[in-house]
């Protein structure tokens, strides 16, 4: 039993498969996920997959992290965006973890979990055999050897698993034009990190570990990368002009203000330090310098559609709605109503409280959860303006779509059932009512039997 114990823990901190991002909350911005869906798109069509499929997730965690956990979505760690210095960097990354989707990797760990188990079964078997047998001190080395080749069993299948993902991820680099030395920076990265810790780099501590050695495999690596013709490629300007805005929004929207203001002092003027201290003084509710910062950041490109949301989110979250609306207004004009800022624009104009400006806030939210359904904020805000206007089976219809995805699934169920006995039968809204039920049903029985282990129907 304590080995099982021991391979669920060391499975579960290893892939981060149960519930990945339970603990942990979606970090959502349009300008970042443009930025990720930029800098993806060769790699995921190097890896033979369809673009549409295929997502990436940052997750506000401070830990240099990332993974999938089933289907084709990459999450990211906001402590790896952090940690990285380049674009390339956090290509390298993700071209890895494409590895481990092309490669099946998640649903095969069945496999491996299988394998280690039954070696460990066989030899508690033989164990108690020797046990009956009268050999009790023979009985226990065979069994703790068994457990010790199960465990060394599913590790060296991680390890494999880790090392193929690293030459597939080298591949889709290579398919892309993309040079290695990204890649090998970051894995350097790790290095230091575990030298910093003090984690041995023997091979008995390698034995232990799901991911091979990070100095073996900047080796492996290097072989591959070096000969490759995208090695001496430089890189993409844009894509680092891009990835030093949004790595700066991050730091000024998640860190302490005094650690931004630290780092990027009034003297830098450039477009990241601009954009770090405005969310570090927006933090810090000094609402005037927040705009400053905004206001200097559209003085260098008056058009650019983020540095208006930026001064449009300031303005609304410090109390000011109708002052928000114009920059909103021409930040979802120019996105060609990116769902993101356009839910922020519907709520300005919700929050302006004139009935007037309803209607349109009704049809840019539509817009929004058109483009983008899982969008929870959307559909609150959407649900704002049918109860105002005293259309309640639709109301409840969009709190129920908020609901199922922000988890509070009994309550989803209650809306859903609400907002179908009040919507006109066989109509598109009716029967997404009915979907959502459903959906909201199965999610509440299988979050039943994970905590309870049985079958618990909701009443």
């Amino acid at each position: 039993m304590r080995f099982l114990a021991r391979l669920f823990a060391i499975l579960a901190a290893a892939m981060l498969v149960a519930q990945p991002v339970a603990a942990q909350s979606i970090l959502r911005d349009a300008e970042t996920e443009a930025f990720l869906d930029e800098i993806s798109a060769p790699l995921v069509e190097a890896a033979g997959l369809e673009p549409e499929n295929v997502d990436i997730v940052l997750i506000n965690d401070p830990s240099i992290n990332a993974f999938v956990a089933g289907g084709q979505i990459v999450y990211i760690h906001s402590g790896l965006i952090d940690a990285a210095d380049t674009a390339e960097e956090v290509q390298g990354v993700i071209a890895h973890e494409l590895g481990h989707i092309t490669g099946g990797h998640i649903l095969r760990y069945g496999e491996g979990m299988a394998s280690a188990s039954r070696i460990s079964l066989l030899s508690l078997i033989a164990g108690i055999g020797a046990a009956l047998a009268g050999a009790g001190e023979a009985a226990m080395g065979i069994m703790a050897a068994g457990q010790q080749a199960a465990m060394g069993k599913f590790l060296a299948f991680s390890r494999t698993q880790e090392s193929s993902a690293d030459f597939a991820g080298a591949e889709y680099l290579s398919k892309a034009g993309i040079s290695g030395r990204g890649s090998l920076a970051f894995f350097g990265k790790l290095l230091n990190q575990e030298y910093r810790y003090g984690y041995s780099q023997s091979d008995e501590a390698g034995f232990y570990r799901t991911h091979p050695l990070s100095g073996d495999r900047i080796s492996a690596l290097r072989e591959v990368y070096e000969k490759d013709p995208a090695w001496d490629r430089p890189a993409n300007a844009r894509n680092q002009a891009n990835f030093e805005r949004v790595k700066a929004k991050l730091v000024g929207y998640i860190a302490k203000p005094s650690a931004t203001l630290r780092d990027y002092p009034e003297s830098d003027r450039t477009v990241p330090a601009l954009y770090a201290r405005a969310y570090a003084y927006h933090q810090n509710a000094r609402v005037d310098r927040a705009l400053d910062a905004a206001d200097q950041l559209l003085a260098k490109n008056p058009d650019d559609p983020y540095f208006l949301e930026l001064k449009g989110q300031v303005l609304l979250e410090s109390g000011r709605p109708l002052e928000a609306l114009e920059p909103l207004r021409r930040a979802t004009a120019l996105t060609n109503a990116e769902p993101l800022i356009a839910s922020l624009f519907g709520h300005a104009l919700i929050a302006t409280e004139d009935d007037a400006n309803f209607a349109e806030a009704e049809r840019v939210l539509r817009a929004a959860v058109g483009r983008d359904r899982r969008n929870p904020f959307a559909w609150y805000q959407l649900g704002v303006v049918y109860a105002a206007r005293g259309d309640t089976p639709r109301a409840r219809l969009a709190s129920a779509e908020q609901q199922v995805m922000s988890g509070q699934y009994g309550l989803a169920l209650r809306s859903a059932q609400a907002a179908e006995h009040g919507l006109e039968r066989g109509t598109p809204d009716w029967i997404r009512a009915q979907d959502i039920g459903m959906q909201a049903r199965a999610l509440l029985e299988r979050q039943c039997e994970m905590e309870r282990g049985r079958n618990c129907a909701p009443g």
